[in-house]
């Protein structure tokens, strides 16, 4: 079973990663900033591949977002065509829209 996990350094950079087994499946890249939440990168590690991780880690990073009251910055090319694809599911916490 897959867990995912939040972890933060001091000036509140890091990931979420997904976790099974002890191994890494894939993780998200992020940077907390005031009440902005800004996603650099995604990836799922070949391991990971076909198990839909990209998706939970997206369901993740956004139930985490509005449960802290954050705008996302999509600068993640896989979460800004997410965002872009389906607006009406994350228009409350998507701050750069264009």
């Amino acid at each position: 079973m897959e867990t995912i996990t939040l972890k933060l350094n001091e000036k509140h950079h890091g990931a979420f990663y997904v976790m099974e087994g002890g191994e890494r499946l894939g993780e998200m890249v992020i940077g907390i900033k005031d009440h902005d939440l800004t996603v650099y990168h995604t990836e799922v590690f070949p391991d990971g591949e076909g198990k839909g991780i990209g998706k939970k880690l997206l369901e993740h990073m956004v139930d985490y977002a509005r449960k802290n009251n954050l705008m996302v910055i999509a600068l993640c090319p896989y979460v800004f065509a997410q965002f872009k694809r389906h607006p009406e599911a994350y228009a409350d916490i998507w701050k750069n829209k264009e």
